[in-house]
């Protein structure tokens, strides 16, 4: 014998099914269009205007640096000619500074270098995007300055090539960039696609 289903029943059965369909139909647009407000992964957090303005300044700042080091570093000194000698053994400037028995001397060699170096670290991950990257700012940081105390060794008056000024130019700049320079890059810049990230997709994927 066949069972019947009352009447009220069926009723509030239907009524309950339309209402969850409608509420469905009316959640499915919210979440379409909050998805569509977020702003693309990898996307620079800076407007347009923002990031142009941003890489203005960077360079304006490159530029002052650029000649401030010139001055500091490739100006002629024939008075201290005879007091200075070249240093190719890594650690033996570091020692002598350190040995100084003036604190505030050892303080403005060392400490000098450093700061000289921070520019690099700051600057050239705006200015430069392919330049991002702890390994790719030590690596610029450490040619351009390996290639000034070249020319200070060979081409100016009075001043002597020094690897060690090389490395504490080159801590400069990894302080600098792990300080301020990667956050200012990837404000400005979109983040760099690395090779394991092509793993993590088809991994993701398969998932």
């Amino acid at each position: 014998m066949a069972r019947t289903v009352p009447q009220g029943k069926t009723s509030r059965t239907a009524r309950t099914s339309r209402t969850a369909r409608t509420t469905g139909a009316s959640k499915t647009p919210r979440t379409s269009k909050a998805a569509g407000s977020r702003s693309a992964p990898g996307s620079p957090p800076l407007s347009g205007w923002a990031r142009a303005m941003a890489m203005l300044l960077a360079f304006a700042g490159t530029v002052v640096f650029a000649v401030l080091l010139a001055r500091l570093t490739l100006e002629p000194s024939a008075a201290s000619e005879s007091l200075t000698h070249s240093n190719l053994r890594p650690g033996d400037s570091i020692r002598d500074y350190l040995a100084q028995p003036a604190f505030r001397d050892t303080v403005k060699q060392l400490g000098g270098n450093i700061v000289l170096g921070l520019p690099f670290g700051m600057l050239l991950p705006v200015l430069v995007p392919r330049a991002r990257g702890l390994i790719r700012v030590t690596a610029v940081t450490a040619l351009v300055m390996l290639l000034v105390e070249l020319a200070q060794g060979f081409l100016v008056t009075g001043r002597a090539f020094d690897v060690d000024d090389v490395l504490l130019n080159t801590t400069g700049a990894v302080v600098g960039y792990l300080l301020i320079g990667r956050r200012m890059g990837r404000a400005v810049h979109p983040r760099r696609r690395h090779w394991w990230h092509r793993f993590t997709k088809r991994s993701t994927a398969a998932d």
